[in-house]
């Protein structure tokens, strides 16, 4: 695995690589959000720009933080690679091939809106995208849930949001709550 230190032992990454990627990231991902996520993660974990295993707390960072799920993935993925300026370079890159196509489409899509064949495009593209979502959150949980409390505190999580309607909110404050007092009860038990 090459690690954020091995990136920078061989010399940083361009600002201008770093738009590059994010703009293709952005240019071809349908569904933004969540569906943008494994494409950011192959662009930057691929090229060994940031290791898998920080990536989910790049994306944990990314959801905690309020705005757009991709656009803050490229943010904190952009810092994690060159600091403030890879963060705008990324940012700018993910962010401007959208900004273009949704312009052209707004300029143009009014006269085709109506047509069957754009409506029955736009319907068969709706599966590909909750895959492009599912496939990396099973991955990843794959990856983070190391022992058996954590498939626990996943699936229960899960649970409560897709089914009971519990907002994911309450979950993380829970988590934390929990969370810091088993660390608290550690570190306690340890001086002792």
């Amino acid at each position: 695995m090459c690690t954020f230190a091995a990136v920078m032992e061989q010399g940083k990454v361009s600002l201008l690589r770093i738009f590059g990627v994010f703009a293709k990231v952005g240019a071809f991902t349908i569904g933004g959000g969540y569906a943008m996520v494994p494409i950011i993660k192959e662009a930057v974990c691929g090229k060994g720009w940031i290791a898998e295993e920080e990536f989910p707390d790049i994306l944990a960072i990314a959801q905690s933080a309020p705005g757009l799920l991709a656009v803050n993935t490229s943010i904190f993925a952009g810092y994690r690679i060159r600091g403030w300026k890879g963060a705008i370079a990324a940012t700018l890159g993910s962010c401007t091939p959208p900004f273009l196509i949704i312009l052209l489409i707004a300029m143009f899509f009014s006269n085709y809106q109506d047509n069957e064949t754009v409506i029955r495009v736009f319907k068969g593209i709706r599966p590909v995208v909750v895959a492009l979502i599912v496939v990396p959150m099973i991955e990843m949980a794959r990856k983070s849930n190391k022992s058996w409390w954590t498939w626990v505190l996943s699936i229960a999580a899960l649970v409560l949001v897709a089914f009971l309607k519990v907002s994911p909110i309450y979950i993380l404050l829970v988590t934390i709550i929990i969370a810091t007092a088993i660390m608290f009860h550690r570190e306690k038990g340890g001086k002792e």
